[in-house]
């Protein structure tokens, strides 16, 4: 099996959102302390995996499912307005944290790829299993998209 492709373009993103760097914590990387969001329309986001138009599981292992599921949920992000970086906050759950673990230069790629360097309020969670039982990742966000 070939090794997928880690190198992606970077999206470019830019937020009206205030990201906050809380004093005395440890820096965040990868993710925002807290967000205070601009004034706008609340849009919540439910979750999205790697499902394909008919309905299937795709991308294959962790990463493939990573990336479709992220390109799913910023289609229906688009759908209702917004644009990534409007996230201002979300969860990944996931069914193997340490694959997750693992891979995580060849995620944060795909999440770049999707998100740039706009990152959110974000948690990681490790749970037992999803309502798809091929699902390795499911998104759940919410964003507030300007006035």
């Amino acid at each position: 099996m070939a090794e997928e492709r880690t190198e992606a373009t970077e999206a470019e993103v830019r937020t009206p959102h205030r990201l906050v760097e809380a004093e005395g914590l440890a820096p965040a990387v990868g993710f925002a302390h807290a967000v205070v969001p601009a004034a706008g329309r609340t849009v919540h986001l439910g979750g999205q995996t790697a499902q394909l138009p008919d309905g299937s599981i795709g991308g294959g292992g962790l990463r493939g499912q990573f990336d479709l599921a992220m390109a799913n949920m910023v289609a229906a992000l688009r759908a209702a307005g917004g644009e990534p970086g409007h996230l201002v906050s979300l969860m990944v759950y996931t069914t193997s944290v340490p694959d997750y673990r693992a891979d995580l230069k060849g995620i944060g790629a795909v999440y770049r790829r999707h998100l740039g360097r706009h990152y959110p309020a974000m948690a990681l969670f490790g749970v037992a299993e999803l309502f798809d039982p091929e699902a390795l990742v499911e998104l759940v966000g919410t964003a507030v998209v300007p006035e």
